[in-house]
C-alpha cells in the first residue's frame, strides 16, 4: 500500500533534514566517496536551487523527509537533475515515490519552457539507472554532455531527456 506523500519545495530550514537523508544514503548505503564539504549546495537550497530559476523539492511522509529532488536551470532550455535521494523503506514502483519527485520536477521543467532535462549518477546505482530509463532518459557519454551541465565528482554515468513543448 502507497504511504500518503506530500512534495513540498524545500528551504534551508530543512537543510538538516535533507542532509540526514542524503548523506547515509550517500556514504553508508552506497559507499559513495563524497563528504559535505564537497556538497556545499545541501548547506544553502536557496542560494543553489531556488535563487537560479531551479528548484529543491522533498517528498513527506507524515512530517519525515523521505525522499529529495532538485534541479539546477542552466539556461538554454535546459536543466541539471541533482540530489534525487528516496529513503530505503520508500523506494520502488510500488511506492511511487521517486516517480512522484521527477513527475513534479518535469511539471516545473514544463512551466518554465524548459525542453532538455540532464543528469549524471554513479554506475553502482544500477536502479537509478533502469528508473530514469523507464521514464523516458537516454543514456549519454560524458563526452555528448553539453560544456553548460555542471558536473559533480564521482558521477560518471550521464542521462538526456528532452521534453516535448
Amino acid at each position: 500500500m502507497r504511504p500518503a506523500l506530500t512534495i513540498t519545495p524545500l528551504f534551508n530550514d530543512s537543510s538538516q533534514q535533507i542532509l540526514d537523508l542524503i548523506l547515509p544514503i550517500q556514504q553508508i548505503e552506497f559507499n559513495v566517496p563524497i563528504t559535505l564539504e564537497g556538497q556545499p549546495d545541501l548547506l544553502n537550497v536557496e542560494a543553489f536551487y531556488h535563487q537560479t530559476g531551479g528548484g529543491f523539492w522533498g517528498a513527506k511522509s507524515n512530517d519525515e523527509l523521505v525522499g529529495t529532488i532538485a534541479m539546477i536551470a542552466t539556461g538554454h532550455q535546459a536543466c541539471a537533475v541533482r540530489k534525487m535521494f528516496v529513503k530505503k523503506e520508500y523506494r520502488g514502483k510500488e511506492m511511487g515515490t521517486a516517480e512522484l519527485l521527477l513527475n513534479t520536477l518535469l511539471n516545473d521543467c514544463r512551466a518554465k519552457g524548459i525542453t532538455d532535462v540532464y543528469l549524471s549518477t554513479v554506475d553502482m546505482l544500477k536502479a537509478a539507472h533502469r528508473f530514469y530509463e523507464r521514464n523516458g532518459f537516454e543514456r549519454r557519454k560524458s563526452e555528448e554532455m553539453p560544456a553548460y551541465f555542471p558536473r559533480m565528482t564521482p558521477d560518471n554515468v550521464y542521462y538526456h531527456l528532452h521534453l516535448s513543448a
